[in-house]
């Protein structure tokens, strides 16, 4: 790995002030069972292994507000597997007007159409991953320390060492004159990289569930000069702003909540053969009341200048808490806090503190 540090300070104080805007839809994470394969992948955007023709397509994509938003104008599917040394990822993206500019690698790659992938493997909502990539197949591969609600930083100058990837256009690129269909990516994701910011077992095992997500940035665009051209909004003088797309919603206009993205279930079975039911596991619950009390009490700071203890959370969400409200705990200092809720067969302690991260 490469590491090249560029960190943005904010003051803590800041952080632990800002208001944290509350997803607008159910907590119903999509699911996908990510089985093997035993094919020597060529990473080709082409997609003609015997293997990626009998693994699913997840559902379409949507607006990232859910069902808030209309549906989007071109369809985008994914689908996943792996082996011993790589998570494979591809992706189909509905295009009739294929373009790209940015050629440098760790450019800003959503100011084009791209694809991204969001990779958190052990699910705590920090150190994660983000990949993306536009029609050009110029990638931007970065590390998220925190998401940037609590703080950040984004690791810009981190290269993901043996990254596979390849764009398969089914048209022209930068070319008005024609309609194109769209364009294919393949991603080969080493486990090497993949391992650095987790304690899960690397390859996954049986039944190991990861939290993933995949976004698709859509600029509204017209021809001027032969050349494409965002559309510019008159009154700004400025583009209109992009569509964001995404596999899993998530019921507001960021993809940085990773407690919403959809869980990725890995299988041994080969793909094709005996299939796999998803099956969430049961501190899953557990861990979406703390994220609960997470956005409660950073609002509640935000606004009083201090924490909620346990009495004023339960008046509060009492109904949310349910039958955990005499296994939570609530521990505060003026500018900090940590909640704990004890799991359902009271064997293991959840925590969650004003960083948002989640951990037992």
């Amino acid at each position: 790995m490469k590491y090249g540090l560029i960190f943005i300070f904010i003051p803590v104080f800041q952080i632990i002030a800002q208001s944290i805007p509350v997803p607008a839809i159910p907590f119903s994470p999509l699911s996908y069972i990510c089985y093997r394969t035993e094919e020597a992948m060529t990473i080709d955007g082409i997609l003609e292994e015997e293997s990626w023709k009998k693994a699913s397509w997840t559902e379409n994509f949507v607006d990232i507000e859910g069902s808030l938003k209309p549906k989007p104008r071109f369809r985008t599917q994914v689908k996943m597997l792996w082996d011993s040394t790589y998570l494979y990822i591809s992706a189909e993206l509905e295009e009739p007007d294929v373009w790209a500019t940015l050629t440098e690698r760790d450019a800003i790659i959503f100011y084009d159409n791209d694809f991204e992938i969001f990779i958190d493997p052990d699910g705590d909502t920090h150190n994660y991953y983000e990949i993306e990539m536009n029609a050009l197949n110029t990638v931007w591969d970065l590390l998220i320390v925190k998401p940037y609600r609590d703080g950040g930083p984004a690791v810009h100058g981190w290269d993901i060492n043996k990254l596979k990837t390849a764009v398969h256009v089914k048209g022209t690129l930068n070319v008005p004159e024609d309609r194109d269909q769209g364009w294919n990516v393949e991603v080969a994701i080493p486990w090497s990289a993949l391992k650095e910011c987790t304690r899960q077992a690397i390859p996954p095992r049986q039944g190991d569930q990861w939290r993933i997500n995949f976004s698709r940035v859509e600029w509204k665009t017209e021809i001027l000069n032969d050349k494409y051209q965002k559309v510019i909004n008159p009154t700004t003088g400025k583009p209109f702003p992009e569509d964001n797309w995404v596999w899993a919603p998530q019921g507001l206009i960021n993809i940085h909540y990773p407690e919403m993205w959809g869980f990725l279930q890995f299988s041994n079975n080969i793909v094709g053969k005996n299939e796999d039911k998803f099956v969430l596991q049961s501190d899953e619950k557990v861990k979406w009341l703390l994220r609960q009390i997470y956005y409660a009490e950073k609002n509640y700071f935000n606004e009083h200048k201090k924490f909620m203890d346990s009495v004023r959370l339960l008046e509060i969400l009492g109904n949310t808490l349910d039958n955990y409200s005499k296994k939570l705990n609530v521990f505060l200092t003026p500018n900090l806090f940590e909640a704990i809720i004890i799991s359902d067969d009271d064997k293991t302690e959840w925590h969650i503190n004003q960083d948002g991260r989640t951990w037992r």
